[in-house]
């Protein structure tokens, strides 16, 4: 069966304001036998390139397009924030729509389809399906929905519409979890299981009916003990679910009357008690500040504040010191010149006169020698060690007390201003009169609040055992009916549903066996394609129970993917989705959004030459100028390209619009 996307038509979906209708079929050239298989999309982050993607997925699938577990309520909140938001210039449209034209082939049958879906906000979707033209008004959604499941399955969706971000999460998927749904899928594997369970499930309700006696009744007794404890179940989280939601309203009244307190000042009434305890500290630490700075006034300090004329004091100190040190010698020099007179007396007459002549000599040398002394007053007349004492003071104890001093007038500076801040805490603080009702209401609420979030998780629990005792009698019954099959002979029809679970069972273990032999060859296929120079001999095994993927190497060695860089991993998935979609022989066109960001330039000049070009018969490329950039599309791929549009953004209008051609000149005169 073939696949042909040939329109996609989009009215004030996301960035799109409007309509803007996009020719998606690949044209033929002039001499080209074939139609190049190539439409390539252009644009910056942000512009709307995943657009494209999300509104070809949103006209097949619809719901199923955000997955398939979402909730009504996050269903329509998620459609309608697609609705183009507008600008007070542009207007607020309240309804889009998306609409996809496309060719099926089956058999050699061809059919145009054309199908369109359009909401408004808050609204219900309408969908419309076409068949060469004419509506199918003999279905209804749901059934137009089925018919499209059945042309395009939801579950292979994914291995032809892809995103960087489902490449990335293959490629670093280690558990074969991703690889064995899409595997599950690709097979049908899923319908068997679910086959498989709906045959399980009448075999259960009629083997009772198969058996006498006692164990017939145990298990009538057990299936209706494991119906009371589902009920008892649903009760307990029926309970459940409504005291969260009181717990939800206590907590939305808790936040009004935290609003009201604040308005009267709430704030700081919470912490007057905190602020009144930080004043009595702060009181008890600018006592002692201020005693401390008593003492330092007390001490040396007072010699700090008059530095020059405590200098001219020590000056005067030290010349006074020289002037008695000087007079001191004068005196033991006069002595010593007495003395020395006496005994140049007591010499004979013969020596007189000499002695005297050299006498008087050394009595005006040592004069003129004393003279040179300082001589003065003396005013203070203090000791040497009073003299020292003094010095210490002035020079080394007041400069020292100076810096405490400053130390501890900032801290008490900042003690004051902490004060004051308190004191305006304080004084801002309601009175407790004021604040005593909300005080007490809140108290209230929030002991409530306590109760109910306790008997929540009792709840909970007793909900968890209760299941737990269902699961028990479940398995009782499973044991039961396991012992007693091989014991009774059923009806044909309990037989024949038994072999068909049997027959299922290894139905699906022979195809997965198959498929998955298929699944290696054609990865090893791709991945050969699309690797480097070095990697060309690995070969790949796929565990059919895990699906855990195994890279071997020339030597048989099992390679570590964990060990592999970004851009192998990714050229890796990309390969695992290529093999994928050949091994389910279904021929669906190809859509890729921004799928070279992780690579490095040998990577993506593999991709570029082997991949993109024989993908598919339709290959749509959603690109930044970075990905498939002007060498890429002049030198490679411009014989492969169709046609391109460069998605241009407008700031100004905040919607986006399609220009034929790509980000360069040169590539829109190729084009």
């Amino acid at each position: 069966m073939n696949v042909l996307i040939k329109q996609l038509v989009l009215n004030n979906f996301r960035v799109f304001s409007g309509t803007h209708t996009i020719d998606l079929a690949p044209r033929r050239r002039k001499h080209d036998d074939n139609p190049r298989p190539i439409i390539l999309f252009g644009g910056l982050n942000g512009a709307g390139k995943t657009t494209i993607l999300s509104a070809i997925r949103l006209a097949l699938y619809g719901r199923l397009a955000f997955g398939a577990t979402l909730q009504q309520k996050e269903y329509l909140a998620q459609r309608d924030a697609l609705i183009h938001n507008g600008t007070d210039m542009t207007g607020h449209p309240e309804r889009a729509s998306v609409g996809l034209t496309f060719t099926y082939n089956k058999g050699g049958q061809e059919s145009e389809f054309t199908v369109t879906r359009s909401w408004t906000r808050a609204g219900k979707d309408t969908l419309l399906l076409q068949q060469d033209g004419q509506a199918l008004s003999e279905m209804n959604d749901e059934q137009c929905q089925g018919f499209l499941n059945e042309l395009i399955p939801h579950g292979i969706a994914d291995l032809f519409f892809f995103d960087g971000e489902k490449i990335a999460e293959l490629a670093e998927d280690e558990s074969g979890t991703i690889l064995r749904t899409a595997v599950r899928r690709l097979l049908g594997l899923d319908l068997i299981d679910k086959l498989r369970n709906d045959l399980l499930i009448f075999i259960k309700r009629e083997q009772p009916k198969q058996m006498e006696g006692v164990k017939g009744q145990q298990l009538i007794e057990l299936e209706a003990q494991i119906k009371a404890l589902s009920g008892k179940t649903e009760e307990l989280l029926e309970q459940a679910d409504f005291t969260k939601s009181r717990i939800d309203f206590l907590s939305k009244d808790i936040a009004l009357y935290e609003e009201q307190l604040n308005a009267q000042g709430g704030a700081f009434a919470r912490t007057k008690a905190q602020e009144k305890e930080k004043v009595e500290i702060l009181l008890k630490d600018k006592e002692r500040l201020e005693k401390a700075l008593r003492q330092e006034c007390d001490g040396s300090l007072p010699y700090a504040l008059a530095p020059v004329t405590l200098s001219r004091l020590l000056k005067q100190i030290a010349d006074e010191t020289q002037i008695k040190q000087a007079a001191s010698f004068e005196k033991e020099l006069n002595q010593f010149l007495l003395q020395l007179k006496n005994d140049i007396a007591l010499r004979s007459v013969s020596e007189s006169s000499t002695r005297k002549i050299a006498m008087e000599a050394i009595e005006d040398n040592l004069k003129e020698f004393i003279a040179a002394k300082p001589k003065g007053d003396l005013l203070f007349d203090i000791s040497e060690r009073e003299a020292g004492m003094l010095q210490r003071s002035i020079e080394v104890d007041s400069k020292a007390a100076w810096q405490r001093f400053e130390l501890y007038r900032t801290q008490l500076a900042d003690v004051e201003q902490q004060m004051e801040q308190a004191a305006a805490n304080i004084a801002r603080a309601p009175e407790d009169v004021q604040v005593a009702d909300i005080f007490k209401k809140l108290r209230e609420l929030d002991q409530e609040r306590a109760t109910l979030c306790q008997k929540y998780s009792s709840l909970l629990e007793e909900a968890k055992r209760t299941k737990q005792q269902q699961l028990d009698c479940v398995r009782q019954v499973q044991k039961a009916h396991d012992s007693d099959r091989q014991q009774h002979s059923f009806n044909s029809a309990l037989k024949n549903a038994q072999e068909t679970v049997y027959l299922l069972d290894r139905y699906s273990e022979v195809l997965t066996l198959a498929r998955v032999k298929t699944l290696s060859t054609n990865f090893e296929a791709a991945y050969r394609k699309l690797a480097r120079k070095e990697d060309l001999q690995l070969k790949a095994h796929i565990n059919p129970k895990t699906f855990d993927v195994e890279l071997i190497d020339e030597k048989g060695r099992v390679i570590n993917r964990k060990l592999l860089s970004a851009g192998e991993k990714q050229i890796y998935a990309i390969a695992i989705l290529e093999a994928l979609a050949k091994t389910s022989g279904r021929d669906l066109p190809i859509i890729i959004d921004t799928p070279l960001g992780r690579l490095d330039s040998l990577h993506r000049d593999k991709l570029i030459n082997h991949y993109f070009p024989y993908a598919s018969h339709q290959v749509v490329i959603l690109s930044t100028d970075t990905e498939v950039d002007e060498r890429y599309f002049v030198d490679q791929l411009r014989d492969d390209i169709s046609h391109a549009y460069e998605i241009v953004f407008n700031a100004h209008t905040k919607s986006s619009v399609l220009k034929p051609g790509y980000f360069w000149e040169l590539t829109k005169e190729a084009i």
